[in-house]
């Protein structure tokens, strides 16, 4: 394979850069432009927080970052894994699940060494074959340091192997059984303390697939160490994540993010956001969410409240990043993609570094 990124400053009011990347694939053998295009201060925002931003795109297969150059431009770079999806970092790792395997990448660089003008190199190192699992959140526990992830696929918490696909760990007290079924699209993982305890899931059905027929009002959070559903119709909720005493999470198919109160079991909404909503980070005081359009003939997306959302705010899905000001709720800073890049899954932030 082999790559190329153009970047292109426009230092009025937008920042625009274009990633041409030649692949070989039984696919294709032609360049894909990805346009990126970013707000008027976002590049001004990321050199303030220090960071450098990690996402994945699941239907492109690419692992992308952003980052700030030394003209105080944008900086990009990418990398293609089929179907990559839960991504989870520490300070000199990056760990990644793909279509069948979960990656492994570590940092080889030490500060201030560089390569090529980048301060961090990651280099594949371990990669665990799991087979089709449909593996979306994935994290590392902090005392075990082991890899948990979710399988959609057998709708349960698991971790890897060195014998068998993976070992589940726990299962929603609803689920009857542990089987190649996707019955409730369990997705979504939430550390606290640096153990698992929150997930989402489309659902509390326990037949094959019947989470397509509950996507409106059947989403539920379910706390893992008392195995209680804490919270209840939500439409397609994703990415869970505990910050600052509270549990975020993105109700999808409505567009908002927002949290779970848990005194009432409710989801409280803070802002709505144009597209289906997968992928959220922090820093400090904001939020950083996925947006994906729709998939077009595939109807997952589509014949949700967050079209009649869309409408009434005479806005269309798109594919890119906000920055939600946790205070205000306002959106401060966004970025978009358009091209061959239609949908994000997770986001993670490289801190202490910018490109």
């Amino acid at each position: 394979m082999r790559y190329a990124i153009a970047l292109h400053t426009l230092l009025a009011s937008l920042c625009v850069f274009v990633v041409m990347m030649n692949q070989s694939t039984p696919n294709t053998n032609q360049s894909i432009p990805v346009e990126i295009i970013a707000s008027r201060n976002f590049i001004d925002w990321l050199e303030s927080q220090q960071i450098s931003l990690a996402f994945t795109t699941y239907q492109s297969s690419r692992l992308m970052f952003l980052g700030v150059n030394p003209h105080r431009g944008m900086s990009g770079f990418e990398r293609i894994f089929d179907r990559a999806m839960g991504l989870y970092t520490t300070p000199e790792r990056i760990y990644l699940s793909s279509r069948y395997q979960i990656w492994q990448l570590d940092n080889v660089l030490s500060s201030p060494q560089l390569y090529d003008g980048y301060d961090k190199l990651y280099i594949p190192r371990i990669s665990y074959t799991t087979g089709d699992l449909d593996i979306h959140d994935l994290a590392i526990e902090n005392l075990s340091e082991r890899i948990i992830f979710i399988s959609t696929m057998l709708n349960c918490l698991a971790t890897v192997s060195d014998r068998h696909s993976c070992i589940p760990l726990w299962k929603p007290s609803f689920i009857s059984a542990l089987v190649n079924e996707d019955r409730c699209h369990l997705n979504g993982l939430a550390l606290v303390d640096g153990k698992a305890r929150y997930v989402t899931a489309c659902s509390q059905s326990d037949v094959v697939d019947g989470w397509r027929d509950r996507r409106q009002t059947g989403g539920c959070v379910i706390d893992i160490q008392s195995n209680e559903v804490i919270a209840t119709g939500l439409s397609m909720p994703h990415s869970p994540r505990f910050y600052q005493g509270k549990l975020w999470l993105l109700n999808a198919g409505t567009g908002y993010f927002g949290y779970i109160d848990q005194d009432k079991g409710i989801f409280e909404p803070v802002t709505f956001c144009p597209g289906f909503l997968r992928g959220l980070a922090f820093v400090g005081n904001y939020a950083i969410v996925g947006l994906s359009k729709n998939r077009g003939v595939d109807k997952t997306f589509s014949g949700l409240i967050l079209d009649d959302n869309l409408m009434a705010k005479e806005a269309d899905p798109r594919c890119g990043l906000l920055i939600i000001d946790l205070k205000t709720g306002e959106v401060v800073h966004w970025i978009r993609l358009e091209g061959e890049v239609t949908e994000l899954y997770d986001i993670q932030i490289l801190y202490h570094f910018s490109k």
